[in-house]
């Protein structure tokens, strides 16, 4: 096969012209190729409708390992094999689908929750596309979201957050330099999701209290949010590292700060108000 940089070079030179495939189809549609899938965060029931009938009707599904709930593999891909990416690089994964592909299987690329966020899928698809696979995404929901779930509450409350951050701490994939960690808490308007973050959950925390922020900031961690063991560990930017410490989790959880965590302050909007009945009728609140 081609080296995968090279791959991912030569896409990059491509899209120089807009793949027409942008105005044919639209996410949710099944198309041709293989489709790189969002499992989502964990329960099986949160996978979306499209996800499940690829992955019942796939002859290969190749998985992120441990990163996938195996009741979701159980119950939705027991009659196809079954092969985990953990482990696997590029120059192994491209031809072990590509292969498959060209046999005449059907073949899905199954992410943890969305392949959008922090997936490493866009690597693996121009290489497929680069080997003469076409290939797609299915959305999936992401683990902010099932935390947010969790914590019976909204990223973006009135008053309170107008944004949402998705980011990950400094470390070795992540030069200091390139954390903005505690530019987004300083906004003070903004819901900051850390994800790949588990492990620095306290080192993170210092430094926001070395940059001065308030230590009474709410933090909220949604360890395996959605699945059996699913655990939530709330404090402060002041008091959380020492409680996940504590926990022992290194791994899996999703760390939201900000107000938005704690759910309080917010105001109403005006949706559910007079402002938005501009002809005069009765508003859903009323109904």
């Amino acid at each position: 096969m081609t080296d995968p940089q090279d791959a991912i070079d030569a896409a990059t030179d491509d899209r120089a012209d807009r793949d027409e495939r942008i105005q044919a189809h639209a996410a949710g549609d099944v198309q041709d190729g293989i489709p790189f899938v969002g499992a989502g965060p964990g329960d099986p029931g949160l996978l979306t409708v499209t996800g499940r009938e690829l992955v019942e009707d796939a002859d290969l599904v190749v998985h992120a390992g441990s990163l996938v709930n195996s009741e979701l593999l159980d119950a939705y891909c027991a009659d196809a094999e079954q092969v985990s990416s953990i482990g696997k690089d590029l120059e192994e994964l491209v031809p072990l689908m590509r292969d498959a592909y060209e046999d005449g299987r059907d073949v899905v690329r199954l992410h943890s929750g969305d392949p959008a966020i922090y997936g490493a899928a866009l690597e693996q698809m121009d290489a497929l596309e680069h080997e003469g696979v076409p290939t797609y995404i299915v959305p999936g929901v992401t683990s902010a979201f099932a935390a947010s779930a969790t914590l019976r509450t909204q990223l973006t409350l009135n008053g309170v957050a107008n944004h949402v951050a998705f980011t990950r701490p400094q470390g070795k994939t992540l030069d200091a330099e390139d954390d903005h960690i505690s530019e987004f808490v300083e906004m003070g308007d903004v819901t900051t999701c850390l994800y790949l973050g588990t492990h620095a959950v306290a080192e993170t925390m210092d430094r926001l209290l070395d940059d001065g922020h308030d230590p009474d900031t709410p933090v909220a961690v949604v360890y395996h949010a959605s699945w059996p063991d699913e655990d939530v560990i709330e404090g402060t930017i002041e008091t959380i590292g020492d409680r996940v410490e504590a926990a022992g989790y290194r791994a899996s959880a999703l760390v939201v700060i900000g107000d938005a965590a704690r759910k309080a302050g917010y105001e109403r909007s005006y949706l559910y108000d007079g402002w938005a009945n501009r002809d005069g009728s009765e508003s859903e609140a009323d109904d």
